[in-house]
This record gives structure tokens, C-alpha cells and sequence, in this order.
């Protein structure tokens, strides 16, 4: 018997029982298409977080207070002589730009509008090391951050909660924490948000009128966080050593004890590189079952189709067919099964990936699943191994029955 031959006998013998079929096929088809579903949705998480990322900026630096393992106690808090050390260029020449930062979250209102959000006290530096960009207005400017001038920049999902509109809000005065603040600028939006509060959903004001007003903290000079500008990704191992030769110095602390944490865009992408991995692999294993649940499907259906023809067998052998031909016979019946199931499942994983991606473009955040060949031809070969490894059983116990006791099965 050919390949060919028991391909043919293989559609037709499941032709003849079409419901059976479609159920044993639907295991497969969920199985397959949960994979190809689980897989993209965990690689386009990471492309997601990654861009984002990346689209801050590759030579960038954040300067935290304590050390990376939380050894050394009563770390020295970060403080603004602190930025104004990292931007001396005869200190640090591998340094292009530095941007305190000052975080705190609270009540924003307008009107009878209400909304919580994020304080950032930012200096001018800010939003060239950001890539922040107005779509109105202006952002903040050293004689806003000289005078402690009340005025706030709104990030565009503040702006549509407040007044339901992003536009033409210059000039109007909103609540921070019940302390009139005018607004002098709308942010452009980001979008995204995803494993993390979105960007758009911020407030900034300048740094000074944070300290006194809104973010109080031990000292009058204290920040959250020092963002640094390398001169150029290459750099930044070299902005790196000068940061921490600076501020060892200035916090008199020694080489191995550090009281300041030093992260660059390069660890971040690492770090949340490895969480996706290991989310996407998680989540694939976890479809992977679905395929398993499938594969004892048709394995369950196959040994029914052996008893239900025992005499088909026993005559078939009669008539002089081998151990070889009953075996590939239903081989090619389980994997015939398994590959249509694999087929279909590649329509339902891509389908879906589009409507998870419709779904997060519904909530304003961009999400686009990620579908790679690799994954279609793995879950692919998968399912047709499937098929295969559930079938040997019941082809073998087809082909090991005696003609004689075959033909007198009832």
C-alpha cells in the first residue's frame, strides 16, 4: 500500500463518521490555535514594552537612592547639588544632559471633574531626555522653574478626563491638590500604558513649585531620581563609571558599598526581555496542554475505530494485506486527523491575535500580536507529531490482530 492509497482510505474512512471526526479535529484545533494565540500575544507584550523602551532613548541613565541590593542602610538621600555635579562637564565629559525628578500622585480637578493622577516636578531638561513633545502650548521653562511659577503641563488622558477634549485648554486653570495651577501645554501622546501606568496620564510641573508645594520631602533639595543623558549609546558605560566616581565622592562612600543605585536602558530591556520570555513560554505550555488533551483524543477515537473494525481487519489480512499496510493505514488516519485540526487551528490562533489586537485598540492602547513563522510551523509539526505519537498504539493493536479471531469478532 502506497502513502498515497491510505490517504485516500483515510479520508474516506472518516468521511464516514464526519461528526466523530469534527470533535476528535476540534481538540487539535483548539490546541494548535491556543498555541499560535498564546505565542504572538507573549512576543508582541515584549515588542510592546521593548519600543516603548527603546523610544525613550539607548543612552539613557537612572540614578536611584540605595544600593542595588539593599545592603548599605540610611543610603544618602539624592539631591539637587547631586544633578548639578553629574552636569559639570569638566567632571563628567561623557555627560550630555541631567534631569532631576521629583514623583508624587494626587487629585486633579476641573469643574465638577475629577481625576487621580501622576506629579512629576521636572526641570526644562526633561523633555529632550524623554522626547516629550506639546501639541499645544509650551512646556516648562527655566523662568518657570526660577519663579516656582504655578503653572502644569497636562498629559492627554488628564486633559480628556478633566475637560473631555485635548485641545484648545491653554489658559484654563485646573486644581492640583486644591491649589490653582494654569495650564500652559498638552503632551503629546504615547500611548501604551500596558505593564505599567501610562505615560499619558501624568501631570508635570516645575521642579521648584513640586518641592515647596505639592511633594514635600525630608530636605527642601531632595529628588526621587536623576535621569542622565549619555553623549551617545556607546558612551555609557563611561557616563556610568563617571556618575558613580561623582557621587561616591560626594556621599564619601567606597567602592563596593554604594548608597545609589545606577540603571541603564540596556538592563531594562533585559530585565523585562527575560519577564516575557518567561511569560510567553509560560503561557505556551500551558496551550501545549490543550494539544496533549487532543492527542488522547484521537488516540480515544482511533481504538474505537479498531474495534468497531475488527472483521474489516481480519478480512483485509485475509485477503493478504500486511502488518505494514494495517499499521500505516491508521497512522495516516490519526495524523490526517491531526493535520486538518493543525490547519484550522492556524485560522482560529490568527483570529484570535486579531481580536485581542481590536480589543486593545478599542482601549487606546497600541498592542499588536506578534505572529512568526517559527510558531506556525512548530505548532504545526506538533500537532502532525501528535497525531503520530497517539496513533501508534491503536495501529499497532490493529495490525497485531489475527486474522482468524478477526473475522469471528462480533
Amino acid at each position: 500500500m502506497t502513502l498515497f492509497q491510505a490517504f485516500l482510505e483515510a479520508i474516506e474512512s472518516l468521511a464516514g463518521n464526519k461528526l466523530r471526526s469534527g470533535l476528535t479535529i476540534l481538540g487539535i484545533v483548539i490546541g494548535v490555535g491556543a498555541v499560535i494565540a498564546m505565542l504572538s500575544i507573549g512576543r508582541g507584550a515584549e515588542a510592546s514594552i521593548t519600543g516603548s523602551i527603546q523610544g525613550i532613548g539607548t543612552n539613557l541613565l537612572f540614578v536611584f537612592r540605595g544600593s542595588p541590593d539593599d545592603s548599605v542602610r540610611n543610603p544618602d538621600p539624592l539631591t539637587m547639588g547631586d544633578a548639578d555635579a553629574l552636569a559639570e562637564p569638566f567632571a563628567a565629559p561623557s555627560i550630555s544632559g541631567v534631569a532631576p525628578v521629583l514623583q508624587g500622585s494626587g487629585e486633579v480637578t476641573f469643574g465638577g471633574e475629577t481625576t487621580n493622577t501622576q506629579f512629576t516636578g521636572i526641570t526644562p531638561a526633561y523633555g529632550p531626555l524623554r522626547n516629550y513633545n506639546v501639541t499645544e502650548g509650551e512646556f516648562i521653562n527655566e523662568g518657570h522653574l526660577i519663579g516656582r511659577a504655578s503653572v502644569v503641563v497636562l498629559g492627554p488622558d488628564v486633559a480628556e478626563a478633566l475637560f473631555g477634549r485635548t485641545e484648545a485648554i491653554v489658559g484654563e486653570t485646573v486644581r492640583v491638590e486644591g491649589q490653582p495651577f494654569r495650564v500652559i501645554g498638552i503632551l503629546e501622546a504615547k500611548g501604551g500604558g500596558g505593564f505599567g501606568p501610562s505615560e499619558d496620564d501624568q501631570i508635570l510641573v516645575p521642579l521648584t513649585t513640586a518641592q515647596t508645594r505639592l511633594i514635600r520631602r525630608s530636605t527642601a533639595d531632595r529628588v526621587d531620581m536623576i535621569m542622565v543623558q549619555a553623549i551617545s549609546a556607546e558612551a555609557v558605560p563611561q557616563a556610568q563609571a563617571e556618575i558613580a566616581d561623582i557621587l561616591r565622592t560626594r556621599h564619601k562612600t567606597e567602592v563596593g558599598i554604594d548608597d545609589f543605585t545606577i540603571a541603564t536602558q540596556q538592563e531594562f530591556l533585559e530585565t523585562f526581555s527575560t519577564i516575557t520570555g518567561v511569560l510567553t513560554i509560560f503561557l505556551g505550555g500551558i496551550a501545549g496542554i490543550s494539544l496533549l488533551v487532543g492527542g488522547i483524543g484521537i488516540m480515544n477515537i482511533m481504538l474505537v475505530s479498531v474495534t468497531e473494525r475488527t472483521r474489516e481487519i481480519g478480512l483485509r489480512k485475509a485477503l493478504g494485506a500486511r502488518k505494514a499496510d494495517i499499521l500505516i493505514q491508521f497512522l495516516t488516519e490519526s495524523s490526517v486527523l491531526s493535520l486538518i485540526g493543525g490547519i484550522i487551528g492556524i485560522g482560529l490562533g490568527w483570529l484570535i491575535s486579531v481580536i485581542v489586537q481590536q480589543v486593545a485598540a478599542a482601549n487606546e492602547t497600541v498592542f499588536v500580536p506578534q505572529i512568526g513563522w517559527d510558531a506556525v510551523l512548530l505548532a504545526t509539526i506538533f500537532s502532525a507529531a501528535v497525531g503520530l505519537f497517539f496513533g501508534i498504539y491503536p495501529a499497532n493493536r490493529a495490525a497485531s490482530l489475527e486474522p482468524v479471531e478477526a473475522l469471528r469478532y462480533e
